[in-house]
């Protein structure tokens, strides 16, 4: 095979007198130097400087400027470049903006934080479903876990007696308190603990098999959190509040941008890369030495880390949580999410995450009264609005079934090459 080989890559990279491209090797002679690491095909100034034996046989020269199968460079890479920044700051004013007027813009403000929240628990969803073919349903549990770590850790310890009022907090728990980051982050640890135990089991099954335990699992945590054992860590049923808040939108805003941009580093990455494999072919991926549980357990690891992320990030922003609040309607949201913007697509997740949020209230219209004319019209009453978002959620389904990006992520070429093929087309037909 290795013959078979280095002959096609010889015959590739040959022009056509024979040389390899860029010079790498040349048709004769010999040196002393470097002919006897290179089966005595011959040698060249570079070879004989930096020892041709290291060099595979036949001219193939991986890295090098003759290297046939090397990628382009972009060439709009400073137009791109120039949108982005243009396109940030924009962003940044327009927060920026709301920020200053946060009063007369408190609405706006609620739905773009919980918005942020959600983008970080479908992009970790779609980690472990999009980019490694697990079907799991635990995103409820693990966000539980985040959440009440964040609220335990980070209620003012003056307050805490008027929180457990009930049955009294655990001693040590009565003085233990840290910054909102790093229980953000520890809780982010211990989803991701739990998910390591649960995974050694769990992700030996597949497909509706692996959906249903994770499932119970999550079911199970929050039966936990509302234990009456529990009461003097989680408060049982009666919830945690007095939860310090976000003091401005670039806080949760930040923390879903570096929570997506790890995500998307770690997908680039050859770890990403052995995730696809195992979600296109496991058969195949095991074949090129990939191991297939290693791999899942890494994959969902990651992911539970961001969930628990994401569950510190809701309690910042709700400011009161109970174990009703995890339910799995909650998991239910953030598949939806995933599933309108793009299986496979961390664009898709965050466009799909302001979409799902900012409709739900942008609707909320319909559930008043509506009178034209002295006539009172009777479908505009409470729960209008869902039925109309339902409907809503199913033409975008029917017409676009692979979410509004499918498996691709954004990119500045193909949206202004979306309206220069529009303009070619009406230019086209008006000829």
């Amino acid at each position: 095979m290795r013959i078979l080989k280095n002959m096609i890559f010889s015959s590739d990279a040959k022009d056509l007198g024979g040389n390899v491209p860029g010079g790498a090797f040349s048709s004769a002679g010999s040196s002393a130097g470097a002919g006897t690491g290179a089966a005595g095909t011959g040698t060249s100034a570079a070879g004989a400087g930096t020892g041709a034996g290291n060099k595979p046989a036949g001219g193939y020269v991986p890295g090098s400027d003759g290297h046939a199968y090397r990628k382009k460079k972009d060439p709009h890479t400073r137009r791109n470049s120039l949108l982005t920044i243009i396109a940030a700051a924009f962003v940044i004013c327009l927060m920026a903006f709301y920020q200053k007027n946060a009063y007369d813009h408190s609405y706006a403000i609620s739905i773009i934080e919980r918005s942020a929240v959600y983008v970080v628990a479908a992009a970790a969803m779609n980690l472990v479903t999009g980019f490694t073919g697990l079907f799991s349903l635990g995103a409820a549990g693990f966000m539980a876990i985040g959440a009440y770590t964040t609220a335990v850790l980070t209620i003012p310890t003056e307050v805490r007696a008027n929180v457990y009022y009930m049955n009294g907090i655990a001693p040590w728990l009565e003085n233990l308190h840290m910054p909102v980051a790093a229980a953000m982050i520890l809780g982010g640890l211990i989803s991701a603990g739990f998910a390591a135990l649960i995974g050694i089991p769990v992700l030996r099954l597949k497909s509706d098999y692996l959906a249903i335990a994770t499932l119970g699992f999550s079911e199970i945590i929050r039966t936990i959190l509302a234990a009456p054992m529990m009461d003097t860590v989680t408060n049982g049923s009666y919830g945690l509040n007095n939860i310090p808040g976000f003091t401005n939108i670039f806080q949760p805003l930040i923390i879903a941008a570096i929570c997506v941009a790890a995500i998307m580093l770690l997908l680039h990455s050859s770890y990403g890369r052995a995730f696809k494999a195992v979600r296109d072919d496991e058969v195949a991926a095991e074949a090129m030495g990939i191991n297939l549980f290693r791999t899942k357990e890494l994959s969902f690891v990651i992911s539970s880390f961001f969930m628990g992320i994401a569950g510190g990030m809701l309690a910042c922003f709700m400011r009161s949580i109970d174990t009703r609040t995890f339910q799995i309607t909650m998991t239910y949201n953030v598949l939806l999410i995933v599933v309108l913007g793009g299986i496979g697509s961390i664009t898709g997740s965050i466009i799909g995450a302001f979409l799902i949020n900012g409709g739900q209230e942008w609707l909320r219209f319909l559930d008043e009264p509506l009178t034209v004319g002295g006539v009172t019209i009777p479908l505009f009453r409470p729960g209008f609005r869902m039925v109309i978002y339902s409907i809503l959620l199913m033409v975008v389904v029917l017409f676009w079934r692979r979410g509004i990006m499918g498996d691709k992520e954004f990119s500045w070429n193909h949206l202004l090459g979306m309206f220069h093929r529009k303009k070619k087309t009406e230019g086209g037909a008006e000829s």
